[in-house]
Parts: structure tokens; sequence; C-alpha cells
């Protein structure tokens, strides 16, 4: 458990070192905010001459966590509060950087910036923390108003893009938006997995020849769901197995040699996790041979009962 806190603490170290180290190479430079609390302070930023980010943001979360600590709890909060002081302490830690942008194109700075950001809080909402700030708000609001987070979240943002129209202009304002799109896209992707894999249903009046051809095929285990036909009641077996994409093309010709009338659906799988995929999966020859194996004492069995 004491290596599992600590590698989690780690990732959320990290996803803060990334999401602080764009805002600063690629964002501030040239004038693009970030979502949240961080928009605020850096807005604030340009109009004080060079208030620091992460002390903003630190001393902008202090009435928030004290609210989220009466309404949410205190296991809420204990996690809140590491991940938004390492926040700040990155922010601030990375100032440096604006000085080394690599680009000054606005446009390769929405995208990168973004695209790295989104990284960045991909990989501390994957370890289950926060940087605080607006989830916060949208945590508390969720609470008693039954409120979408991302909803909430978004029309705080929304406030933040007319602030940066008034002061920097609309076209930053709207690249600021591309980059904001980047990062929301990236976040979604880290914390959903890039381990993708495509399920597959299939009925079929003939489920067990083609799970056997799958089997010994594709090498990939097969689960019987039990299904029931709406118009004519009739019953049906359904299979559920979860392939690569590359053994998608295997299966339908597995399934259209054995009986062409036969409905497939694909779907994707954004992450799968256990035997075959995230842990070692058996020996596709040792499970035919216990197969065969049981099928044989099976027979005996039933010629045994038979004489």
């Amino acid at each position: 458990m004491n290596g599992r806190h600590l590698l989690r603490a780690l990732g959320i170290v990290l996803g803060c070192l990334i999401s602080s180290s764009s805002i600063n190479l690629f964002l501030m430079p040239n004038h693009l905010l970030s979502g949240g609390l961080t928009g605020i302070g850096i807005i604030v930023y340009f109009m004080t001459g060079g208030l620091p980010v992460g002390a903003q943001v630190l001393v902008y979360n202090l009435p928030l966590l004290f609210a989220a600590f009466k309404t949410l709890g205190r296991e809420y909060i204990v996690d809140v509060i590491f991940g938004t002081v390492m926040f700040s302490v990155c922010l601030d830690a990375t100032h440096f950087l604006n000085d080394y942008a690599p680009v000054h194109d606005t446009m390769l700075a929405a995208v990168f910036g973004g695209v790295f950001n989104g990284i960045g809080y991909g990989i501390i909402f994957r370890m289950n923390g926060s940087s605080g700030g607006l989830d916060i708000v949208a945590a508390i609001i969720k609470k008693y108003y039954s409120l979408n987070m991302g909803g909430v979240i978004f029309a705080f943002n929304c406030v933040i893009m007319a602030a940066s129209a008034v002061m920097f202009g609309v076209v930053p304002a709207m690249y600021t938006l591309i980059s904001m799109f980047m990062s929301g896209t990236l976040t979604d992707k880290v914390v959903a997995g890039f381990n993708h894999r495509k399920v597959v249903i299939l009925i079929s009046d003939r489920t067990r020849v083609i799970a056997e051809g799958i089997l010994s095929e594709v090498g990939r285990g097969v689960t019987f769901l039990d299904g029931e036909g709406a118009f004519l009641h009739k019953k049906k077996q359904v299979l559920f197995v979860v392939v690569s994409l590359t053994q998608i093309a295997r299966i339908k010709d597995i399934a259209n040699a054995i009986d062409p009338q036969s409905l497939m659906i694909v779907m994707d799988a954004s992450e799968v996790m256990g035997r075959g995929f995230t842990l070692p999966g058996i020996r596709l020859e040792e499970m035919l041979r216990e197969r065969q194996e049981r099928m044989q004492e099976e027979r005996k069995k039933l010629e045994e009962n038979n004489d």
C-alpha cells in the first residue's frame, strides 16, 4: 500500500510538472490563457506586471478548500490539498521557462500548449488526483444542485474567455479556445487510456461452433450470454469477446463461414484490463490441449453410462 501511495503521489507530481511547464513554455509567452483559476492568475499576472501565478492559484484555492472541507468532507480535501499545493509550486518553479519559449507562432503554441497541458491534467486525474480550482467549485455545485461538473467548468471557462477577449483581443481568445479544446481532448484520452480494443457481440443459431472457431483460430476467450428474441421469444446464446483491431477480420471470416445469417456488432473499448491484456494470458496450445483432454474424459463417461 505504501508503494502504491508513493507511485500515485509521483504520478500527480509528474502531471503537475508537465501541465505547468506547458503553461510557461507555450501559453504565457504568447498571451494565451489556461482554464480555471490558472487562467485568472495569468490575467492578473499581465495586469500587475508579474505577480506569481502559482502563488495566486494557491491563495485563490484557500477559500475553496475551506468550503470543500465543510461540504465534501476530510477524505476529499486531503487529496485535493496535495494536488493544489504541488501544482502551485510547479507553476512558479517552471516560470523561468517563459524565457525559453520554443515557438512564437500563436497557433502552434495553442496546439502544443493544449496537448501537453491535457497530458498533464490527464495524468493527475488518472491517478485519482486533483489540482483544485474549478474542480472544487464544480464538485460543491454538483452536490447541492446536481449539475454536470463538465458543464459548470465550461461555464466558468467561458467567463475567463470573455475576459481574455476584452484584455488581449478576440484573436488571442480564439486561440485560447483551441488550446482548451486540445487540452480537454488529451485529458480524456489519457484518463480513458490508449489501450483501445474492440468488443464483438455476435448473435447466431450456431454460436457454439463459432466460439470453437474463435478459440482455435483467434486464440481469444469467448463468453456466452443468455438472450431472447423479442419477436418470437426464442432463446439465443450471444457471444461476447474482446479482441484487438487486427483480429476483427478473422472473426468476421469465421462467423460468415459458419453462419452467414449471424448478426455481428463491433464496438470500441477504451481500456481493457485482465488476463490476456494487462495480465499474462493462457498459452493457446496449453488451452487447446486441456480442452481436448476434458472432452475425451466426458466422452468416456458418456460411453460408460451407455454400457
